[in-house]
């Protein structure tokens, strides 16, 4: 069986992942306007009358702007937790829509992809990361956190591809002109991932299974791509994981295209 992975968009301004199989293919989030959506999918060589489910990670607007439109668009299925609808409800200008609501920590299928949500600590009503797994790959998402908690670390152990925030450098956000309010925000346990905790839990997690990571969220006033890059890189190497590749996830194009076949 076939997996393919990709970040369509990642950052402040809208965030978007393609996950597929040969049979069902799915967006955790639709962050992008319908449009845009449908660009970067072209982008990727995928339909958007192909897509199986939208599932939302939390209501913040970076992750929902496109889900209404490509709802009625395409007619696509959405999925999220009963405190996301909520919090999304709350958000100016939304809708009642047809969401499927699932039980954090339950998980379900959609197609031949069974699809895990577990709790993430971020300042949303009730955010979550995903599994996924098909036949013999798993794979993981969590795109906003404040810190990696015990149940993270178990979810995303055993993983074969990652894609994971690494949203500020320390030294950036403490320098930059942002408020003290923001900063205590975006550094706090329900706020974004630093450099070098994205790098320290990757250390952890990189066994000999992990193949792919994407670092994802990269704060375009607080962080350097290279930046991000060099100390997650750096890390997996202290730790003896040289195997895993290392790739960025952009707010303006597609990402690299992760293509899996376990025993091929």
């Amino acid at each position: 069986m076939n997996f393919r992975l990709c970040v369509l968009a990642s950052g402040s301004s809208g965030n978007c992942v393609l996950a597929s199989t040969d049979e069902t293919t799915l967006l955790i989030d639709a962050g992008l306007s319908g449009r845009e959506t449908a660009r970067r999918l072209a982008a990727a060589g995928v339909d958007p009358e192909r897509i199986s489910g939208i599932c939302v990670t939390h209501e913040h607007i970076d992750h929902t702007r496109g889900v209404a439109v490509m709802n009625q668009r395409h007619r696509i299925p959405l999925y999220a937790n009963s405190g996301t609808v909520d919090g999304y409800l709350r958000m100016p200008n939304s809708r009642e829509l047809p969401w499927n609501v699932f039980t954090t920590g339950t998980a379900f299928a959609i197609g031949d992809i069974s699809v895990e949500p577990f709790s993430v600590p971020h300042d949303a009503y009730d955010p979550v990361g995903y599994v996924l797994s098909a036949g013999r790959t798993r794979v993981g998402v969590v795109t906003d956190m404040g810190m990696p908690t015990h149940l993270i670390r178990e979810k995303l152990r055993d993983c074969d591809a990652l894609v994971l925030e690494s949203n500020h450098d320390e030294l950036m956000l403490k320098q930059s002109a942002r408020p003290w309010s923001l900063k205590s925000r975006i550094s706090g346990r329900h706020g974004h991932l630093s450099n070098r905790l994205a790098a320290e839990l990757l250390a952890e997690l990189g066994g000999a299974r992990l193949r792919r990571v994407y670092l994802a969220h990269i704060s375009r006033d607080c962080n350097r791509h290279e930046l991000a890059l060099a100390e997650t890189r750096g890390s997996l190497h202290v730790a003896g994981h040289r195997h895993v590749e290392v790739v960025c996830a952009y707010p303006d194009r597609i990402s690299e295209i992760w293509t899996y076949s376990p025993g091929a």
